[in-house]
């Protein structure tokens, strides 16, 4: 396995974006290739709970489940040199957005509706596409969600059709040309 190239980040990357935009591929990639530790909220999450996303919304809402989002992301307030695959909703919530950009750069992931669908269409762990996995439906869900997550994201990364490292690469590179302007 190809060593880890050191670029330490003196602040985290926070990968927001629908379901199935590359959020966990992208995080794994840098975590492998950029020294970076890796923290897949929802997995995360699921660990603590003892339960799946799906068993948590059945279980006791989305409302608790945020709540535990918001949770998390206040935990990592001491951290740097982290990538964060954040739960495709977790930018909803303005205070989420408030306490990512107090410790790291939001990217956010974005791909078309069948992109979407061709990747999730297999998963069954996907509680809000629950009796409707369709482009109509997807098409619908990231039309609600796209103000959100473009007021939130300090840079725009499109996955169609790219392979994980050219996404990191532009990734990286987009974040290297900020940094070089403060």
């Amino acid at each position: 396995m190809k060593q880890p190239t050191k670029h330490v980040f003196s602040y985290n990357i926070f990968l927001i974006g629908f379901m199935g935009s590359g959020k966990s591929a992208i995080s794994d990639y840098l975590s492998e290739h950029y020294a970076m530790e890796k923290i897949e909220m929802d997995d995360q999450i699921a660990h603590r709970e003892g339960m799946s996303i799906s068993e948590i919304f059945d279980t006791h809402g989305e409302e608790y489940f945020r709540n535990l989002e918001t949770g998390l992301l206040i935990e990592l307030e001491d951290k740097k040199n982290v990538v964060v695959s954040c739960g495709g909703g977790t930018p909803m919530r303005e205070n989420n957005v408030r306490q990512m950009k107090k410790t790291g750069k939001i990217v956010w992931l974005t791909a078309d509706p069948e992109t979407i669908y061709k990747r999730v269409k297999d998963s069954d762990d996907r509680p809000l596409l629950k009796g409707h996995k369709n482009t109509a439906y997807i098409s619908q869900l990231m039309q609600q969600r796209r103000p959100k997550y473009e007021a939130a994201a300090d840079l725009t990364i499109a996955t169609d059709g790219k392979e994980r490292a050219a996404i990191c690469e532009e990734l990286i590179q987009k974040l290297t040309e900020w940094e070089k302007q403060i």
